[in-house]
């Protein structure tokens, strides 16, 4: 939402970043699938589970709808986080958001493969895989602005 991908869901990822597993499922008993706000209002939080963010994702959250609500702070990974937090997963809805993300940001592909190496590797359960995933990633994006730069030889905005 906060980088206008336009894809409606009612749910809300969230990395547990909470202590111990009784206050997780008391968030959830809270605000989950099937909770009194969830059947209010449509919304509830769904803990993402196969997600890997880079070390240092914290220092880098944005804080969304900043004094909106009473008791609740929401905030959202970096581009590049959010991006690299999708890269075990890898499935087709993935890669269009890593797409969309590099194109609109738009990515520095250096701080992307940067941070991959440098806060995210080493946390990968399949870094060879990673590796690779990240490698046609990078080759789909750069091939993506190529295109468009092609595109925009042959179509110039009068």
């Amino acid at each position: 939402m906060l980088y206008d991908l336009a894809r409606t869901t009612a749910d809300v990822d969230v990395i547990a970043i909470l202590s111990n597993n009784i206050a997780a499922r008391h968030l959830i008993a809270l605000a989950g699938k099937g909770s009194g706000l969830h059947r209010k209002y449509g919304i509830y939080l769904d803990i993402v589970t196969i997600a890997s963010v880079p070390e240092d994702y914290d220092q880098r959250l944005t804080e969304m709808f900043s004094g909106s609500f009473k008791n609740l702070r929401l905030l959202a990974l970096d581009p590049y986080d959010l991006a690299l937090a999708k890269l075990e997963r890898n499935i087709q809805r993935d890669r269009d958001d890593v797409k969309y993300l590099a194109r609109n940001i738009p990515f520095d592909l250096d701080i992307l493969k940067d941070r991959y190496q440098k806060e995210l590797r080493r946390l990968l359960g399949n870094p060879r895989r990673e590796d690779l995933t990240l490698k046609l990633w990078l080759d789909a994006i750069e091939e993506g602005r190529r295109q468009s730069a092609i595109d925009d030889q042959r179509n110039p905005v009068a």
